[in-house]
């Protein structure tokens, strides 16, 4: 597993995947699955690996983030960057923060929450987290309300930020006028564009982005890889005849949840069994299952 400081030239190299996390029946997580999963992600050429949302840890027990960590680390290649995230109640990732300490992980995010907060006071929570562990933070901002360009700029010139995950979900992604705001006062390469393919070719190219996660990335990584190299390359008519090709089993995720849809699709293309969901979530019904299997192998077998 990487140990070193995260570098904007990373994202050039690498998509960044948000895989879901395996679990056993009795909701145990599951080390041989999780690096199945791992496995077939780092075959297809991905270097870097961010557990968070599809990870389900908004909802992971306390009393396990320490095994998680062990088993991330385990089933890591030497030169894959991990990324654990924490929180997002202030309580929890302080509590994080002294487990993580023991652990080489070069940057760790903290998941966002708009429920029972202030900006100034996730301002606060942001930097003492950051202070606790010594290691600048992912800062991932998924809607707004949460913060603003203003704010993450304080926080990235105070030297607290490894990079921003952007995450805002707009109709046309190339009018964002928060993301204008944002990059007027963050460098953009200390942007990831957070919301896998689809954006991906206006954020990096109107946007400046360093680079992008994906959750689908997990089913083909090689073909999400593609993509990336594609951008770099200003090959931008490859680019979105990839962008297409992730778009079925993209649309399905946006439907219906992307956090279970994405948790069944690695399962139903044969790549390891999940498991079952960790609540608060649930599984998808019978008619769904087909729907995604479907969208999941195809976009496999691409």
């Amino acid at each position: 597993m990487q140990t070193t400081p995260v570098t904007s030239a990373q994202f050039s190299k690498s998509v960044l995947a948000v895989p879901p996390l395996a679990r056993n029946s009795k909701l145990a997580i599951c080390p041989d699955n999780n690096k199945k999963i791992i496995r077939h992600i780092e075959d297809g050429g991905v270097s870097m690996l961010l557990y968070g949302g599809n990870a389900n840890l908004y909802h992971i027990r306390p009393s396990e983030f320490g095994h998680l960590l062990d088993v991330l680390v385990e089933a890591a290649a030497e030169d894959t960057l991990v990324i654990p995230s924490v929180g997002p109640a202030y309580g929890t990732m302080m509590d994080q923060a002294d487990v993580l300490k023991n652990y080489d992980f070069p940057t760790v995010m903290v998941l966002p929450t708009k429920a029972v907060m202030t900006e100034a006071g996730l301002m606060t929570g942001f930097r003492h987290f950051v202070e606790a562990l010594d290691r600048p933070a992912v800062l991932y901002i998924k809607e707004e309300g949460y913060i603003s360009p203003e704010g993450a700029a304080e926080l990235v010139n105070d030297g607290l930020v490894s990079f921003i995950k952007y995450a805002i979900v707009r109709d046309d992604p190339a009018d964002d006028p928060f993301l204008d705001r944002l990059v007027d006062k963050v460098d953009p390469k200390k942007l990831c564009s957070g919301i896998g393919e689809q954006p991906a070719l206006i954020h990096l190219t109107k946007f400046g982005c360093s680079g992008f996660t994906s959750g689908c990335v997990c089913v083909n990584p090689a073909l999400s890889q593609k993509m990336l190299a594609a951008i770099n390359a200003k090959d931008y008519d490859l680019a979105e005849d990839i962008r297409q090709q992730f778009l079925p089993l993209e649309d399905l995720r946006n439907e219906i949840n992307p956090i279970r849809v994405l948790h069944e699709a690695v399962t139903l293309s044969g790549i390891a069994d999940t498991g079952p969901h960790l609540p608060l979530l649930s599984g998808i019904t019978d008619s769904a299952e087909a729907r995604i299997k479907t969208a999941a192998v195809e976009l496999k077998n691409l």
